[in-house]
């Protein structure tokens, strides 16, 4: 595996039965993952996005080694390691921040980080821990009185304690309000810069722009497409809406060259244009367009 490639997967698959048979007596099955190939570059912050049910949690749980993909379900190699034949020594180079965390409401912040670090053959020190979650000032405070933001970033505290290469956050900031949304930002970012790779998957479209390097979309277990926050689906290339007000009233033009429709626009009114505006299609918009137009490709029986 290439020294830059944190996650290697070619023609990942997964499939479960679903508990019905057919008429022929064999059980039914359902493609969680059907061929998904991804990397994930060492240092970066990729964020796979989807609806639920698409194949998130199943690629991200076989990434973390706790489930298992196919017999025959393609060939993984995170940290160069295939998670399903990985030995303690591989599982102390990855960090996990699950959805929920178990409760130690009882125990202080810094009692819980220091009973976790026992695990690890070379934690960082709890001190520095608490400090790069920012909760020193609530080491000696019960979790069980935390705020939402304050335990998340107890959770990615107790995720970062083994010093990880690879860190993974499953829904971060569900809940959150929009200020500690974007405190958590600036942990995460914090992170990155200190050479963690991070895997995130969210719901949050604008979570993903402000954070990630690049973007997964997955659907029905398929990688619909990988790019940058700006590129994903087109997006750079996208016509952009023009929008102003003349003697008529508010105004919107679709232009492939908006330079030259704002310059055109400029000459018309000789000089400022009133209350011009000029904007790209939102990632959420492209985001769905996607998904929809992966839905409609699909045969009406595999639906």
């Amino acid at each position: 595996m290439p020294t830059d490639t944190a996650i290697r997967a070619r023609g990942l698959r997964k499939t479960y039965r679903d508990g019905r048979t057919r008429r022929d007596g064999d059980h039914r099955s359902v493609v969680a993952l059907d061929g998904v190939d991804l990397d994930v570059r060492v240092g970066e912050i990729f964020a796979l996005l989807g609806p639920n049910g698409a194949g998130k949690t199943t690629a991200t749980e076989i990434f973390e080694g706790f489930r298992e993909r196919d017999d025959d379900g393609g060939e993984l190699a995170v940290l160069g390691t295939d998670p399903g034949r990985a030995d303690a020594a591989w599982r102390q180079r990855i960090g996990i921040v699950l959805q929920e965390a178990a409760g130690f409401d009882l125990l202080t912040v810094e009692e819980v980080l220091r009973n976790f670090a026992g695990y690890y053959r070379a934690a960082r020190p709890v001190d520095e821990v608490l400090e790069a979650v920012g909760l020193t000032a609530k080491r000696r405070s019960r979790t069980g009185t935390l705020s939402g933001g304050q335990r998340r970033r107890l959770d990615v505290g107790l995720g970062i304690l083994g010093a990880p290469d690879l860190l993974f956050l499953d829904e971060p900031t569900t809940g959150f309000d929009p200020e500690v949304r974007r405190q958590f930002w600036d942990l995460v970012q914090d992170l990155r810069a200190g050479g963690t790779t991070i895997l995130l998957t969210t719901h949050y479209l604008e979570e993903a722009e402000q954070l990630a390097d690049r973007v997964g979309v997955i659907n029905r277990g398929r990688l619909v497409d990988v790019d940058s926050p700006a590129g994903l689906g087109g997006r750079r290339h996208a016509k952009a809406v023009v929008g102003w007000r003349d003697q008529n009233g508010p105004q919107r033009l679709e232009s492939a060259d908006p330079t030259r429709t704002v310059l055109d626009l400029a000459a018309r009114f000789g000089g400022e244009v009133p209350e011009l505006t000029v904007s790209r299609p939102s990632l959420e918009s492209i985001y769905l367009r996607m998904i929809e137009t992966e839905e409609s490709a699909r045969p009406e029986g595999d639906r």
